[in-house]
């Protein structure tokens, strides 16, 4: 039984092997090598395709929702945050220090996103509404990560 999977992973995995049947489709080509390849399906219908020499995603590609972007503009925002009055100084606590103190830093970083969440674009600029929460979320990620064993993402 071959699925369109196996047949992806034979095409980037296989050797130089130019021709090869395997359930009654013929294929031909050069598998893993970034020039068209052909699969013949019953020696009538042929669909090609370009496959990329590397299935690693490129550092440099620009992401489709300027996600780069807004995530400069979160750094930026998040790093003003620490210009303002109530986190000046590097002697000052912050109250979020004392409250992480207490054990509530989740709870204080979640009840924060639900309220930006809840007033957005009501007071203030939705704009700002969201990189509030964005900001709630990073620094809930970084209490949530201290309490417990940080989740990994497969590459």
């Amino acid at each position: 039984m071959t699925n369109s999977w196996s047949f992806l992973f034979d095409e980037l995995n296989m050797s130089n092997q130019n021709y090869w049947e395997e359930d009654g489709f013929s294929i031909v080509g050069n598998p893993g090598i970034a020039s068209p390849d052909t699969i013949v399906i019953g020696g009538q219908d042929t669909i090609s395709f370009d496959l990329p020499t590397s299935t690693k995603p490129s550092t440099n590609t620009k992401q489709k929702y300027s996600e780069d972007e807004i995530i400069k503009e979160l750094k930026e925002y998040i790093g003003r945050t620490y210009q303002q009055h109530y986190s000046a100084g590097s002697d000052k606590i912050q109250t979020l220090d004392l409250i992480e103190a207490c054990g509530d830093g989740e709870a204080f970083c979640r009840s924060n996103i639900l309220k930006y969440a809840s007033r957005y674009d009501k007071k203030g600029t939705a704009r700002r509404d969201i990189m509030k929460i964005l900001h709630y979320a990073v620094l809930l990620m970084h209490f949530n990560d201290k309490n417990a064993q940080r989740e990994t993402y497969p590459q």
